[in-house]
């Protein structure tokens, strides 16, 4: 290979930024995301959970671990993203999409997900990282006390493409 398609190559990698799993310094949305983000509501996952009626006119995007899945019904547990992905060294690479290590609440998501998403590897499974982008139904899931949403949108991380603030001993900013 020559150096010019060396570097040619590098200026590539660099220009398509995250990539599917996100890995840069800093969250990066991807694909279709921003256009699924317009017209969101920023609003607390409290606010939900005390109030579901009163948000169900509204479009909000959450991050959670799923918990439970059953068909077109996951249960996951609220996360907040952090403002900066944690990394293993100084290449964005080695940057992970982080949120929070603890849960804020647990709510459900009644979701249509891809066939690409429900075998194999990277398959959507207890303990995948997803972000919903869907409207509150109004109601409160009688088995977890949480809200429920209806998806629009998802985006998803499975194992080992993401790490809660829990890793900060292991890996730097």
């Amino acid at each position: 290979m020559s150096t010019r398609s060396g570097w040619v190559a590098l200026l590539l990698l660099v220009a398509c930024g995250g990539g599917q799993w996100g890995y840069a310094r800093e969250y990066e949305t991807y694909g279709a995301e921003d256009d699924h983000l317009e017209g969101t509501t920023e609003v607390t996952y409290e606010d939900v959970r005390r109030d579901p009626e009163g948000y169900a006119a509204s479009r909000i995007a959450w991050f959670g671990m799923v918990e439970k899945l059953d068909g077109d019904r996951l249960e996951l547990n609220f996360r907040t993203l952090s403002p900066r992905n944690l990394c293993d060294d100084e290449s964005a690479s080695s940057c992970r999409v982080t949120v929070s290590d603890r849960s804020g609440g647990p709510f459900t998501v009644k979701v249509q997900l891809d066939p690409a998403h429900t075998s194999g590897q990277d398959r959507v499974w207890q303990g995948t990282l997803m972000r919903i982008v869907g409207s509150p139904t109004g109601e409160l899931d009688p088995e977890t006390g949480g809200p429920v949403i209806q998806a629009e949108w998802y985006r998803h991380w499975p194992h080992g493409r993401y790490v809660t603030t829990g890793a900060r001993g292991s890996m730097r900013r």
